[in-house]
């Protein structure tokens, strides 16, 4: 039995990195690969463990088919190694941080995907783009914009299931696991 691709999703600043490594090990002891998305912005960037190239590089990648998804969002373009497809037949479960954006296409491609919304309100959203200084005030209160939209429009679309950052990081921690063993659960009645 193939294993589940969990598609983590979630506003800039809603602690998917956060939320990601605290999970690394127990996620690991499930079972579960984080698989580590290739981006094109400088391995230097503050921001998740991830591998960075050129966008040469990138789209070479691309075209040699390194990667079983990818996507351009906010300038840059992000891609999940092939490696996944290679854990996921082998029955391990695959936790990946995705895009919002990009939602149809992983779920055209893996249509048993789990997506998954990290949510944050947004008072505390704000805090913390505000507190990492990487986005002028304008481009923040654009993504809050966004941020709204995607939570308006989600309920007509794809079924997504919710974890909320809004407190502590262990809370969401221990929600992401339950949705895991909850998933893994349903696949084997």
């Amino acid at each position: 039995m193939d294993g589940k691709l969990i598609y983590l999703m979630g506003p800039s600043g809603s602690g998917k990195d956060s939320l990601i490594e605290a999970a690394r090990e127990p996620l690991r002891a499930m079972g579960c690969e984080v698989m580590r998305r290739v981006i094109t912005r400088s391995a230097e960037s503050v921001g998740e463990d991830a591998v960075g190239v050129t966008p040469e590089e990138f789209e070479r990648r691309a075209r040699a088919g390194d990667f079983s998804l990818s996507w351009h969002a906010n300038g840059l373009a992000y891609g999940i190694p092939a490696q996944m497809d290679r854990f996921l037949a082998a029955g391990r479960h695959v936790l990946v941080n995705g895009s919002r954006a990009n939602l149809r296409q992983a779920m055209g491609r893996y249509p048993a995907l789990v997506p998954v919304l990290l949510t944050v309100s947004d008072e505390v959203l704000r805090g913390r783009l505000l507190r990492r200084g990487r986005e002028t005030l304008e481009q923040i209160e654009a993504r809050l914009a966004r941020n709204t939209l995607f939570k308006d429009r989600r309920s007509s679309d794809e079924p997504v299931l919710l974890i909320d950052n809004s407190g502590e990081l262990a809370g969401a921690v221990e929600q992401l696991l339950d949705l895991i063993r909850l998933s893994a659960a349903l696949d084997q009645t």
